[in-house]
């Protein structure tokens, strides 16, 4: 059934005739007590008070003591626009946090239509939980290739890191590399371990704070927990080759940005990589084939490259042969 349209001042912002008569009567009582205010129309203060009410939330009519007073029509009409442009304020800021939220409950399922695209493979990772979090940490990093970069927020504080402590020394002697990231309260709250750590190869720096646990090995796998946080599980897997590089560069970014301690600072490379680069080197091995009996990045094996050259004073590869057999190293 169709409104029906509105006839009067008040009818037309939304109140019955009645409280518009109401209004009317009560605008020459403006200013007087309002139990001589209910008198005059006939009705106790608590029967007028019950039946303007709707007038009072809008500001329209209001007490101060004893006394009652009446807005005019024109500022009656001012009072109820400002309510509803706040009104209409608050609606819009609530709708641009819902709108904001939208994309958060709409990403997950988005998927490509049939025929949009070709060649769908899944990632190639897992999700998992479970197991003895050490023997398959262990089992990962010896069964692969290529350095270690972790950041470790907390790590020290698991009754395990004694003996990931060896496991880390153990693929240190192999010639491969570990460096990590730690938090600066790491230095006060877990000195020993870094220290304990740092004695068996690995490189660390600090950083104010960390936001994950994170281990890349090589160019080949990735583990964080899921979601990104501070937990053993559940963890995610990655091997999937550009996450793993993406990862690997934010690594980078933050070791650049990192603080070196220089406490921990075991100085020269350990012997055994210098006599594997320098083996490499003699036997006239090119970088991209370190880098892949490695593991590592060509950057990385050209940096050790030169500064192997440097050490030894070397100018070619063969010299650096020559004076690498002259002092000892192979």
């Amino acid at each position: 059934m169709p409104r029906k349209p509105a006839s009067t001042l008040l009818t037309s912002l939304g109140f019955s005739r009645s409280l518009e008569r109401i209004y009317e009567q009560l605008l020459t009582q403006s200013g007087r007590e309002l139990v001589s205010a209910a008198g005059t129309l006939q009705r106790s203060a608590d029967e007028l008070l019950a039946e303007i009410a709707p007038l009072r939330a809008e500001g329209i009519v209001w007490l101060e003591g004893s006394r009652m007073f009446v807005a005019p029509p024109a500022d009656a009409v001012a009072m109820l626009l400002a309510n509803e442009a706040e009104q209409a304020a608050r609606a819009r800021d609530r709708l641009d946090e819902i709108s904001r939220a939208i994309p958060f409950l709409t990403a997950a399922s988005v998927r490509p239509g049939p025929g949009e695209v070709h060649d769908l493979a899944p990632i190639d990772g897992e999700l998992s939980s479970g197991g003895h979090a050490l023997g398959l940490l262990h089992a990962l990093i010896t069964q692969s290739k290529g350095d270690l970069m972790w950041l470790r927020p907390d790590q020290w504080r698991i009754p395990r890191e004694d003996a990931m402590v060896k496991v880390v020394g153990d693929v240190i002697v192999t010639g491969r590399q570990s460096r990590a990231i730690y938090p600066v309260r790491a230095l006060r709250e877990a000195p020993e371990i870094l220290v304990s750590r740092a004695e068996v190869g690995e490189q660390i720096r600090v950083l104010p704070e960390l936001p994950t646990r994170m281990l890349i090995i090589g160019r080949t796998h990735a583990l964080l927990p899921e979601p990104l946080g501070f937990a053993d599980e559940p963890r995610s897997l990655v091997r999937q080759r550009g996450l793993v590089e993406a990862l690997t560069l934010w690594f980078e970014l933050l070791w650049e940005r990192a603080a070196p301690v220089p406490s921990l600072d075991r100085g020269e490379p350990r012997a055994d990589l210098r006599r594997f680069l320098v083996q490499q080197l003699a036997s006239g091995a090119q970088d991209e084939q370190i880098a892949r009996r490695l593991g590592v990045s060509l950057r990385t094996v050209r940096r050790r490259v030169s500064d192997a050259l440097t050490e030894l004073g070397a100018d070619t590869r063969f010299q650096a042969g020559v004076e690498a057999v002259r002092r000892g190293w192979i």
